[in-house]
């Protein structure tokens, strides 16, 4: 590929992780405020790999929306197309680890800025100049950002960019789940890539088994791609060829357990970075179950790397941290 001026654009929502971070002496929880938002997210991952992106998104103009532009600059991310919304404040996100690794979210965003991207603020060429686009839910929860999603994502397939999509369902930030699902699904009809979860997969289909799940899936949209991530369990690459001979390649996985785990938040969105990654250098034609093996486990590798570090944004993990879990070269 690279054949337009960047290999990746991103859509949506930044914010402010605040993280547990422990307690004070008189036992008052501390939060870390970690730049984030899971689009950025997967920018950071594929900077780690020397790819040019940038990003699309509103701020508030406040000290957070501030701290979230001077990140991405930091990262080498394109700013040109995140916008300070001088009326509207950044999205905070507090998280809560539990025990087990799973997370609880309470979001402060009635509304926040990321909400307020209409499709006045899309640039149509920086569209037409991407050789990927990724998007995600956290801009389809509302009526004037939902609309500058989908019509991002039309012109982006448009110009020919592989459609990436991630559900990144967070259930507090809709006003109920049957909408939910609905823009999920309405989110499938352009995606070439889908990485979903586990939990979100079993929630839109209704179906227990995951390959029961993703041929529920195909048998309603194209989509080449599609891998389901299972946390502990590991993750499973689906993939049909369009131009193949329609035979289905299925590869599992295990995920890298670390010992030194703090908490999950940006696991997904840093193996969906290194799956676009390897999107980028291979395209989606003619994958093999090598390609899909080696894929996963660079993924696997990487988001067990981001489990042992609070944050996502600015900490992804590096190539040499990534070939050491993943006991290999990468690149």
């Amino acid at each position: 590929m690279g054949k337009k001026k960047y290999s990746a654009v991103a859509l949506g929502e930044l914010l402010i992780d605040m993280t547990n971070n422990g307690v004070t002496e008189r036992n008052n929880t501390l939060y870390e405020a970690n730049p984030g938002g899971a689009p950025g997210n997967v920018l950071a991952m594929l900077r780690r790999f020397d790819h040019r992106v940038a990003m699309i998104g509103k701020v508030g103009d406040d000290m957070f929306g501030s701290l979230l532009i001077q990140t991405l600059k930091d990262l080498a991310i394109d700013t040109d197309h995140v916008i300070e919304d001088k009326d509207t404040r950044t999205t905070l996100a507090f998280v809560k680890t539990f025990e087990d690794g799973d997370r609880d979210f309470s979001f402060y965003r009635n509304p926040g800025a990321d909400m307020m991207l209409r499709v006045d603020d899309i640039d149509d060429r920086l569209l037409e100049d991407t050789e990927v686009f990724h998007f995600g839910t956290l801009s389809m929860t509302h009526d004037g950002v939902r609309e500058a999603t989908i019509y991002a994502a039309k012109k982006a397939k448009e110009a020919g960019a592989i459609i990436s999509f991630d559900p990144n369902l967070r259930p507090p930030l809709w006003p109920n789940l049957d909408l939910a699902k609905e823009q999920v699904l309405e989110g499938l009809k352009y995606c070439d890539y889908l990485k979903i979860s586990d939990n979100e997969i079993i929630w839109l289909t209704g179906l227990d088994d995951y390959s029961e799940g993703v041929k529920y899936i195909r048998e309603r949209y194209d989509i080449p791609l599609i891998t389901v991530s299972a946390g502990r369990d590991g993750s499973i690459a689906y993939y049909k060829d369009r131009a193949g001979d329609g035979k289905e390649i299925v590869v599992e996985v295990p995920a890298f357990i670390l010992p030194n785990t703090v908490e999950t938040t940006g696991a997904g969105d840093t193996f969906c970075g290194c799956m676009i990654h390897f999107l980028l250098e291979k395209g989606l034609k003619g994958l093999t179950e090598t390609d899909l093996k080696d894929m996963l486990e660079t993924a696997n590798a990487a988001a067990a790397v981001i489990t042992t570090r609070n944050g996502a944004l600015r900490v992804m993990p590096s190539i040499e941290e990534i070939e050491r879990i993943a006991d290999k070269k990468i690149i």
